[in-house]
């Protein structure tokens, strides 16, 4: 390798960073919604505005403005060897790109900072998995795989 090659390569590595949205499934967002408000609904069609439902709703509404605020805040980054996945302000987590072992496309429903159900797993390190749903999930796998070649990448273009 040249001394010039070198050089661009460590350059691109230290000023990498590249943000990458998450995928919003508003299906998602409306059944949460129907679980949250449909049966106090109900309650309100079938009883009329009871006392408790100011209660209720003073509960039911920042909850869901929390649960609104995550999935749309929750962005993925590469940052130098690190994958970075913000999810809201309680889910902050690094991966060293170079532990990554595989990146694969998955349906499971397991609770993860992906808002939506077209997802990516991402295996790493000894047993851990995490699953994620970016916009763009090609161009996130083929930079994770440009910046570590031995990770296995099974996502395609559908």
């Amino acid at each position: 390798m040249t001394r010039d090659l070198i050089i661009e390569r460590l350059i691109k590595k230290i000023v990498m960073i590249k943000k990458y949205k998450a995928k919003v499934s508003y299906g998602m967002l409306i059944f949460i919604f129907l679980v949250f408000f449909g049966p106090v609904s109900f309650e309100v069609l079938n009883d009329g505005i009871q006392s408790e439902f100011y209660v209720l709703l003073g509960v039911l509404i920042p909850s869901f403005v929390f649960i609104l605020y995550m999935f749309l805040k929750t962005e993925y980054y590469i940052e130098e060897n690190l994958l970075k996945i913000k999810c809201g302000l309680l889910f902050n987590k690094s991966i060293e790109i170079h532990k990554i072992k595989k990146i694969s496309k998955t349906n499971s429903l397991i609770s993860s900072p992906a808002p939506s159900f077209d997802r990516i797993e991402i295996t790493y390190g000894e047993y851990d998995e995490i699953i994620l749903s970016p916009k763009d999930k090609l161009t996130l796998a083929k930079d994770l795989t440009t910046i570590h070649p031995a990770i296995e990448n099974n996502v395609t273009e559908d």
